[in-house]
């Protein structure tokens, strides 16, 4: 059997507690599953610029013994115009899966539909869900487990928030999301994400205010002001932000040993100050290792045969 993995969503709690387990089974472990990808290949199309996932993912596949390509639309026959489904079509017959990272979820869900190969969302407009993976895994690292905690996000209801908000309501946390007015999370979302807490033994709380947000927090959690593919927002929204600021004052406001997370990259000084950051809460370079852990276990759980 073989799963697409579009959302965070498309993972009962039980199957994401077990992915996270495996997770840390392969961190502690890096060769545990070092011949589980043998005679897989894998497409990693990039239509957005990338860092942690692009690396993240080639020597996640390399290292589970399968054989990464590496893509981008100027590559491909995707830059001058050919649709997303005959891409799915052709690709199907010689890969195993394909890791997309674009703009729109619809374009995941197109590609998913057109052919028989895995479909990996490893980014959209919408979710983020393999950040959510690493986020989550470092969460537990740290705290010991994740029924019960609180994290708080400040900033931007963007995707990562979203994946934030049913991942942690999955995992039965209280996620709390404070946004400028106009930046909420999409409405659908958290309406899922409290019916996914409520079955849980989570809460969801989203607020405009950002003292409000950042209480009591185990976990507190920042992102981008302005994501790729806002970049004409990007002065604008410097001018309605700053109150979100992770910073020494929204520390003060969580629990005395709360952790401090950013997916990256980072702009210190504007979501989060640099003594924050690089600070002795912080676990951001944690995080951004487990991107490796949590989406080798996954590509294996993916192409798994049942």
């Amino acid at each position: 059997m073989t799963r697409n993995f579009l959302s965070i969503d498309d993972l009962t709690p039980e199957e994401l507690s077990s992915l996270l387990d495996s997770s840390a089974k392969v961190k502690k472990d890096r060769m545990s599953v070092a011949t589980a990808l043998e005679g897989k290949s894998i497409a990693l199309i990039f239509e957005k610029p990338s860092t942690r996932t692009r690396v993240s993912f080639e020597v996640a596949i390399a290292e589970a013994g399968g054989t990464p390509i590496v893509l981008s639309s100027s590559d491909m026959q995707l830059g001058r115009g050919e649709t997303i489904e005959d891409t799915g079509r052709v690709l199907s017959r010689y890969v195993h899966a394909i890791v997309l990272r674009t703009f729109d979820q619809e374009r995941l869900e197109v590609l998913a539909g057109a052919g028989d190969a895995v479909v990996v969302n490893a980014l959209s407009d919408f979710e983020h869900p393999c950040q959510t993976l690493a986020d989550l895994l470092t969460i537990r690292e740290h705290k010991g487990s994740l029924a019960g905690l609180t994290i708080a996000y400040l900033g931007d209801g963007n995707n990562v928030t979203h994946s934030l908000l049913l991942g942690g309501a999955k995992m039965g946390m209280r996620v709390q999301v404070a946004t400028p007015p106009g930046y909420e999370p999409i409405p659908q979302v958290v309406e899922r994400a409290e019916e996914i807490a409520a079955q849980t033994g989570g809460s969801i709380f989203v607020t405009n205010d950002p003292a409000a947000g950042a209480t009591g927090a185990d976990v507190l959690y920042t992102d981008v002001w302005a994501s790729m593919g806002q970049e004409e927002e990007a002065v604008e929204r410097r001018f309605v932000f700053p109150a979100y600021i992770l910073d020494a004052a929204a520390v003060g406001r969580a629990n005395d040993d709360a952790i401090v997370m950013h997916c990256l990259p980072a702009h210190r000084g504007e979501e989060i100050a640099a003594d924050v950051i690089d600070g002795p809460s912080s676990v951001v370079f944690d995080q951004a290792e487990n991107r490796l852990h949590t989406q080798k276990a996954l590509l294996v759980w993916a192409l798994s045969e049942g």
